[in-house]
This record gives structure tokens, sequence and C-alpha cells, in this order.
């Protein structure tokens, strides 16, 4: 099969790749079989100019053939292109978990809000080159899409046909996400999604899959060792030195996931007196306020109790409107501020970068990954200024990163997260990494495991495995109780 529109002539089982092959982002994964073509993950693509116009492009044929879409996980790298998808033509449902509903829906409407605002923007001011500029979605657009969310809860298995089921499992990671084990013609493929901590601020450990014959997974960090130090040190250390100098300390996260462990790890610093109690948090996202309520709503998924949930937001102002932004920056005094977006593509975050990154006296603490082409790789990588709004800001403030923050497990954690499977797959296929990270974990898996490994290109489609028509029941592996 060498045309990426071309439609397998034997019955086989193909897997195809239309993003986060080779980069980290735009996740869509496409599993083609003679019945039903499944989408797992529909997500933006984000990071350099190139990869930011692909989601302008008209969507390649063969994902006009999705009849079913599985999403692991609520990120805008996964579940952001879900209001485009539907509005081109996508009438089938949408499958998930239920924290990861809730979740997903925050994000798309605060997607589409930041479109519609940074069009408005770029019309008002004149720096956008189209003539007039247009959201990539519309508010609209997403209430569509919301119409074709379903819920599943981990662990039940749901059969799409006689031939077809998936369940899903805790992945860690953040509130919601799961791999997807999919049984398919007797074969098990399991979609990793992106993988978390197996010791998480907030989070449980990855469930591990059972089985799997083959896997798709992640590869995010798959050439680095997050370290073992406990990073609330590392914040303590970075908060004292900022109030030492009279600076202020600006942490751009991500409003679901990183936002919560940041808050989290205040509240035990304050607790700890390891920083001064009264120093000023602002939290400058209503959309971590809303996902951080979802701590208490799905407490079966989180290794906080209630009460401390409830208690580490209590020393924490949240700023509801971006009008009060200005004011939050005017104001006197060191302090501590939450905003969004983690890699700093857009969001609020931008409007505190303009003011604080010519000022010595504050620092930026980088606690995510940052993918190449953004602001926040470019502050890692000691970029003299940085480009917001068509403007040049230099950058003097101090640029520092934590590393053992992330929500994406190390190297170490993903080996063991794949030496699970007992027996090792029949192959492994990696996705959602950049070309250093994929090379290196492949060849530790190969080497540990001694499977085939291959790092997914985008459009290529891979045979999985051929069907034989004769053993299909006999190869079903479901159980008689999840038949029914």
């Amino acid at each position: 099969m060498n045309n990426e529109n071309e439609t397998p002539r034997t019955p086989a089982v193909y897997l195809q790749s239309f993003g986060a092959a080779g980069t980290v982002t735009g996740s869509k994964h496409l599993l083609q079989t003679p019945d039903l073509n499944i989408l797992v993950d529909c997500g933006l693509f984000q990071g350099i100019k190139s990869l930011r116009e692909r989601n302008w492009e008209k969507p390649p044929a063969a994902l006009s053939t999705v009849d079913v879409m599985i999403l692991t996980h609520a990120h805008l790298d996964h579940c952001g292109y879900i209001p485009l998808f539907v509005k081109n033509g996508y009438q089938g449902k949408i499958y998930m978990s239920p924290p990861t509903r809730d979740l997903t829906e925050l994000i798309l409407r605060d997607s589409a809000k930041l479109q519609e605002e940074d069009a408005d923007k770029a019309n008002r001011h004149g720096y956008s080159k189209h003539q007039p500029a247009e959201p990539l979605y519309t508010t609209t657009d997403v209430e569509h899409a919301l119409q074709q969310f379903v819920t599943l809860e981990p662990g039940h298995t749901f059969r799409l046909n006689d031939e077809i089921g998936f369940r899903f499992s805790p992945a860690g990671h953040i509130l919601g996400a799961c791999s997807v084990e999919i049984n398919c013609y007797g074969k098990i493929i399991v979609f990793s999604g992106d993988i978390g901590r197996y010791h998480s601020e907030l989070l449980a450990s990855p469930v591990h899959p059972v089985k799997a014959d083959y896997v798709v997974m992640e590869s995010t960090y798959g050439d680095r060792l997050h370290g073992e130090a406990d990073p609330a040190e590392a914040f303590a250390r970075a908060i004292r030195d900022t109030i030492f100098q009279r600076g202020n300390l600006l942490i751009p996260c991500f409003a679901v996931g990183r936002a919560q462990d940041v808050m989290h790890i205040l509240y035990r610093l304050k607790n700890s007196k390891s920083i001064p109690q009264d120093i000023p948090v602002f939290l400058d996202s209503p959309m971590a306020a809303s996902a951080g309520r979802s701590l208490l709503k799905y407490p079966d998924w989180v290794t906080l109790s209630s009460a401390d949930a409830v208690r580490m937001f209590s020393g924490v102002t949240v700023n509801p409107d971006y009008h009060h932004t200005e004011k939050i920056i005017r104001q006197l005094g060191s302090k501590i501020v939450l905003a969004a977006s983690g890699m700093l593509t857009g969001g609020r975050v931008l409007e505190y970068l303009k003011h604080y990154l010519g000022d010595k006296r504050n620092t930026i603490l980088m606690i995510g990954y940052q993918a190449e082409g953004t602001r926040g790789r470019a502050l890692l990588n000691q970029a003299p200024e940085i480009k917001i709004h068509g403007q040049y800001y230099a950058v003097k403030a101090r640029i520092l990163e934590i590393g053992g923050l992330s929500a994406h497990a190390d190297q170490g954690e993903l080996l063991t997260w794949i030496k699970g499977f007992i027996p090792a797959p029949e192959a492994v296929f990696l996705v959602h990494g950049e070309p250093s990270a994929q090379e290196a974990l492949r060849i530790k898996v190969k080497d540990e495991l001694k499977v085939p490994v291959t790092i997914m290109k985008e459009g290529i489609p891979q045979l999985l495995f051929p069907i034989d028509q004769n053993q299909l029941k006999a190869q079903s592996q479901w159980s008689e109780a999840d038949r029914s």
C-alpha cells in the first residue's frame, strides 16, 4: 500500500499517522480495518509556524473515511482539532472517559475563545497578513462537536461490532487520561496515549493493560531522565531567590494538569514555611480553576483528599477576566503568577512576558515539555529576544527549568511501561516524539525487548496483520461477559 488514499485490497489491518509522527503535536492515528476505520485522537498542530499552518490545510482524504473516534485525553494537541473535524463533516461518535469529557469541553471552549480574541486583535491592530483574520473554529463549532461526545468508564469493554471492541485504562498524565486497548479481529492493539509519571503529585500511577500484540507508544521523553529530586525543593529555591531580588515569578503552565500540580506544591511549601506564607499567588486562568474543581468531582482518579484539594485553592487568587491581567501586572511587590499556555504559544501568559522579560529581577520558571519552534523552547535555548504579537522583547529575566514536574514519563518509565506486557508485543510503533527522542527509545526497546520497533512517518501506512476470515471467531479474545 503505497498511496495514502489507496484502500487495502486484501483483508488486513493498517496503522496510519496524520500527526504526532516525528513531532510531539497534532496527534491523529488511524486504525484501518475492513469494517471500521477508527481515529485515535484528533489534535491541533502546535509549535513552529510550518506545523501551525497545517491546521488550516484540507485534511488528507483517508481521514474522510473515519467511522469512530476515540480520545485518550484532553490536551489540545490530542483534542484541539475535533471542532474543525466535525465542521468538515465527521458525524460519528467520539468516545472518552468522563473526566476527559469535562476537561475537553473546557479546553475546546477556551481554544475557540482565544482564537476569536486573537483574530479580533489582529484585525484591530493590523498585524495579520489575512484580511480579515479569522479563527480556525468558533465557539459555535465547539457546541456542535460536544453533541457527539460519549463517555465510557475505564475497564469496561465497549463493542463496536462483532469483531472490534475497546476499553480504557488510566494512564496518569492528566485527570482522565487513558490508554486504549482495541481488540480487533482477534489481535489486541494498545494505543498508549500520553503516559504519566509513576510518582505524580496528584494522580495515581498508570494502570497497565494486561496484554498487547501491537503497541502504538508515545516517546516524548524517549531520550531523557527527569531525575529523582523532589521538584518542590527547586521551586522553593527559585521563589526565595526571586523574592530576595524583589522580582516576580512567572510560571507558564498548562491549565489542565500542570497548574493543579504547581498549586499543590505551593500549598505544601507554604504549609512547611519553606516560602513566605504571605507571598501572593495568582492563577490567571479561569480554565485552570475549573479544571482544579474536577479534582473534587472525580476523587477516584486522584490521590489527593477532597479536603486538601479545597485547601490548596485557599491561598490562590483566581483572575476571572483577562481585563484584570493588567492590574495584577501593576501590583507592587513580589508575586507568583501561574498563567497558560505552558509552551508560551498564546494566552494570557504573553501579557506577563511582555512586562516581565525585560527585568533581570524577574524569573520565568519553565516546568513542562517545550516543543520545537515554541517561545518556551526559544527561552530555554537562551534566545536574546522573543517575538510577541509582532514586536520583539529583550530577554533579561532569569530563565529556569524544573524537569521533575513533567506530566510525561521519562525514558526509564517508558521502558517500565512497555516491559509490563507479558509476553512482549509482536511489534512497537513509536509516535509523539521528536526524532532524537524516538531514535533513542527505539534502540532501547529493540535491544531490551528483542521486538521490531518502527518510528511512524506521517501518512505512510504500516501493515499490522492480515486477516484470516476463517479464523475470526476462533481468535476472538474477549470473554463471554464482554460479549454480552
